[in-house]
């Protein structure tokens, strides 16, 4: 693989962490900052929202600048973002902060793939791709641990300062690895990704994804603060307790693939009843240490083995219903990740702010992915009934 590779890989690795890394160190920012935890909820909502809204947008109005001055762009957007974070001395200050890196966010994994294709030979694009999106899963793996560790030891303005660091290595990576006048893919227009929007049955799929991912975050975005107060463990342990869940991440984004490759409809059917019965299961496990562990490991599984499956379902949609725009609709069910990432914060804000409290945020998220099995049903009976032969009556 060509060195450039690994520069963009870099990227993806602090993308990654910046985007999770604020789970861990949500306590932190509430008491430093003296906001409420739903306050401090939105952090996330906020920087997923502007990752939705701003990967589709940008990625239209960018689609004519050179790939390498858009990539340093980004990289300087993303370092900036980040810094500001740091220096944050208000709450404002901080989710205009989180805004600026959620842009650059967007377009990164909008145009970065392209790129990665772009710099090998044909028979290994996937490869490359891959290798890129490496550093988003060890970024859940390993950044973000380590990033909730150095904010609990240093205070969570030094995280911020660690990523925007990151960001400027993958700056000098880009700008010496990454060759110029790198080819650009047809820019994907506004326009297209209203037609894609248009058709019911990728909306359903939009749905799917935002309902059966986001549903997880409506637990997991709180879940520093669940381990502290209702499980009991210190707050040093929660580092450690996140590698756990990042390994699980890891596993299941790899067996997610193989389990959805034959019939992903049935596999995602399967993914989400067992991603729901775990998070109602967390609601009475949470207070227990052992029990609390072995559940989060089977979430951490089942929250992201379903993103190969969501993935290709809406590339198998789309060429039946939107053939000329299927990198669109891909691109689109990254949004929609987002959306549900951003959904998933606020319904968990609005839980533990409410009567019901922060150990409810398991079942409520139990709902929600059920919602996400109710769709997939329902995508399924219709896939069903257009592959039945038509009667012809004499």
């Amino acid at each position: 693989m060509p060195l450039a590779l690994y520069a963009l890989t870099i990227a993806a690795y602090a993308i990654g962490t910046t985007e999770f890394v604020v789970v861990g160190l949500l306590p932190s920012v509430a008491a430093d900052l003296a906001i409420t935890l739903p306050l401090a909820g939105l952090i996330v909502s906020v920087y997923a929202l502007g990752v939705t809204v701003g990967a589709p947008v940008l990625t239209a109005l960018t689609g004519r600048v050179e790939r390498k001055p858009l990539l340093l762009g980004l990289m300087l957007l993303f370092i900036a973002g980040n810094s500001l974070a740091a220096l944050s001395a208000s709450y404002e200050t901080l989710l205009v902060a989180r805004v600026l890196s959620a842009f650059a966010h967007g377009v990164f994994f909008s145009v970065g793939a392209t790129i990665a294709a772009g710099l090998v030979p044909a028979d290994r694009r996937a490869s490359a791709i891959a290798l890129m999106f490496m550093g988003l899963t060890v970024a859940i793996v390993t950044g973000v641990p380590l990033g909730t560790f150095i904010g609990q030891t240093l205070g969570w303005r030094a995280t911020f300062w660690a990523v925007a660091g990151l960001g400027l290595i993958a700056f000098a990576g880009i700008a010496v690895l990454l060759p110029a006048g790198l080819r650009k893919a047809p820019p994907a227009s506004l326009l297209d990704q209203v037609r894609v929007l248009g058709s019911g049955r990728l909306l359903l799929v939009f749905g799917m994804t935002a309902l059966g991912y986001g549903g997880t975050f409506v637990t997991f975005t709180y879940l520093a603060t669940t381990l502290e107060t209702i499980t009991g463990f210190a707050a040093s342990h929660v580092s450690l307790i996140l590698i756990l869940y990042g390994a699980a991440i890891a596993a299941g984004n790899l067996l997610g693939g193989r389990i959805a490759d034959r019939n992903p409809v049935k596999a995602l059917a399967g993914l989400f009843l067992a991603q729901a019965a775990v998070l109602v299961l967390f609601t009475v496990t949470q207070v227990s240490a052992v029990p609390a562990l072995v559940t989060l490991t089977a979430l951490g599984f089942l929250s992201f083995a379903n993103v190969p499956g969501l993935q290709l379902y809406v590339v198998q949609l789309a060429q039946r219903h939107r053939p000329g725009a299927v990198d669109t609709a891909s691109a689109l069910n990254i949004a929609a990740f987002n959306l549900g990432i951003a959904l998933g914060a606020w319904i968990g804000g609005l839980v533990a702010a409410s009567p019901l409290g922060l150990g409810s945020t398991p079942w409520v998220g139990g709902i929600m992915v059920a919602g996400a099995l109710v769709l997939t049903l329902w995508s399924g009976a219709l896939d069903s009934r257009a592959a039945r032969p038509i009667l012809r009556t004499a």
